[in-house]
C-alpha cells in the first residue's frame, strides 16, 4: 500500500484590518504642511507690527509721561496722566493751528476732488491717442518724488532766479521783480496748496476714470433718450454709480492732506511765522525745537483723533444718504 503523505496546509494571509491614517481631530495641532502658509506670512506681519503698531503705542505712552531731553537720555520718565493734553488744549496757539489745519485740508480736498473729477470726465471723452497721452502725463506727475517736486516749486518761486517772477516781470508786472513769495504768509500758503493739489490730482483722476469705465453705456443711452442734460446725467447716473470709489478717494485725500508734512517742512518750515503751520508741523516743532517730546506726542495723538472724527462724520453722512445705518 502506498502511503499518502499529508501535505502541509497553506497558510491563508492574515486578514488584519488595514489601518488608515486618521485625520487630526479638530482640536489637535495643525500639521507642518498646513502651518507653512502662516510661517511664510509671519515675517511680514511681525515687521508690520514692529514698524506701525510699536511706534503708535510708544507715542501714546510718551504722551502720558514727562518726557524731555533728560528722560530721553536717562530713561526715567514719569507718568503725569492727562497733564500734557491739558497743557495742549489750553494753548491758544494750538487751536489756531487746528483752525488752519482744517482750512488747509478743506481747500485742498475740494480742489483735488473737483479737478480730478473734471479730468476723469475729459479723459473718458478723449480718443485712444489722447487718452494714452493724458494718462501717461498723469502717471509721470504722480510718480515724481515728493521731495523733488517740492524742490522744483521752490526754484519756480525763487525771488531772484525763479521763472514765475521773471515771467510776471516780462509781462509788465514790475511789482513782482524779486518778489519774496515765501516771506508772505498768504503767498506761501497758496504755493503749498498749488503744490499739494498738483501732486494729488493725478492719483484721484486716474482712480475716478477707472470707476467711470464701469458705468454701463445703456444707462447713458436711456438718459439721453429721456432728454437729460449732461449735468443731470452726471448727478443721476454717473455719480451714484461711482459713489463708492469717490468715497474711497475722498477719504484718502483727507488723510494725505491732513498729514501733509514733507512739503511744508522743506519749503517753509511752517513759516513765515505760523502762516503754514498745521498739526503735523506743530507736533514736530514742539518736539524738536522745544525738546518737549511729550507735548509733541500728545499733538500727534490729537491729530489722529481729529482725522478719525472727520472721516467718521463723513461716512455717517454718506451712509445716511444711502439709507444705511453706520
Amino acid at each position: 500500500m502506498s502511503t499518502v503523505r499529508d501535505r502541509p496546509a497553506k497558510r491563508l494571509p492574515d486578514a488584519r484590518p488595514v489601518r488608515r491614517s486618521a485625520r487630526p481631530a479638530p482640536g489637535s495641532p495643525r500639521t507642518p504642511g498646513r502651518a507653512w502658509p502662516y510661517l511664510l506670512v509671519a515675517p511680514t506681519v511681525l515687521g508690520m507690527l514692529y514698524l506701525l503698531v510699536y511706534p503708535l503705542a510708544r507715542a501714546v505712552l510718551i504722551s502720558f509721561q514727562d518726557f524731555r531731553l533728560r528722560q530721553l537720555i536717562r530713561g526715567d520718565a514719569e507718568f503725569v496722566g492727562l497733564r500734557n493734553y491739558r497743557t495742549l488744549l489750553t494753548d491758544a496757539r494750538f487751536w489756531e493751528v487746528v483752525r488752519r489745519t482744517f482750512l488747509f485740508m478743506a481747500i485742498n480736498v475740494v480742489l483735488i476732488m473737483v479737478l480730478a473729477t473734471l479730468v476723469a470726465l475729459v479723459i473718458e471723452r478723449l480718443g485712444r491717442v489722447g487718452r494714452t497721452a493724458v494718462l501717461s502725463a498723469l502717471v509721470l506727475a504722480w510718480a515724481m518724488p515728493v521731495l523733488a517736486a517740492t524742490t522744483v516749486f521752490q526754484w519756480l518761486f525763487h525771488s531772484e532766479f525763479g521763472i514765475v517772477n521773471w515771467t510776471l516781470t516780462s509781462l509788465g508786472f514790475e511789482s513782482f521783480d524779486r518778489y519774496p513769495w515765501f516771506a508772505h504768509g498768504p503767498a506761501a500758503f497758496t504755493i503749498l496748496v498749488v503744490l499739494i493739489v498738483w501732486q494729488s490730482v493725478p492719483f484721484a483722476a486716474v482712480t475716478l476714470y477707472s470707476a467711470l469705465t464701469t458705468v454701463p453705456t445703456e444707462l447713458y443711452e436711456s438718459a439721453r433718450l429721456d432728454g437729460a442734460s449732461a449735468p443731470r446725467i452726471f448727478r443721476s447716473v454717473t455719480f451714484p454709480t461711482i459713489r463708492p470709489i469717490f468715497m474711497l478717494v475722498f477719504s484718502l485725500e483727507v488723510i494725505w492732506t491732513f498729514k501733509a508734512f514733507v512739503q511744508i517742512w522743506v519749503m517753509t518750515n511752517g513759516g513765515p511765522g505760523d502762516a503754514t503751520t498745521i498739526l503735523p508741523v506743530y507736533a514736530v516743532q514742539t518736539a524738536l525745537s522745544s525738546q518737549r517730546y511729550d507735548l509733541g506726542s500728545a499733538a500727534s495723538m490729537v491729530t489722529v483723533a481729529l482725522m478719525a472724527a472727520v472721516l467718521v462724520l463723513y461716512f455717517r453722512q454718506m451712509f445716511r444718504q444711502e439709507g444705511e445705518a453706520l
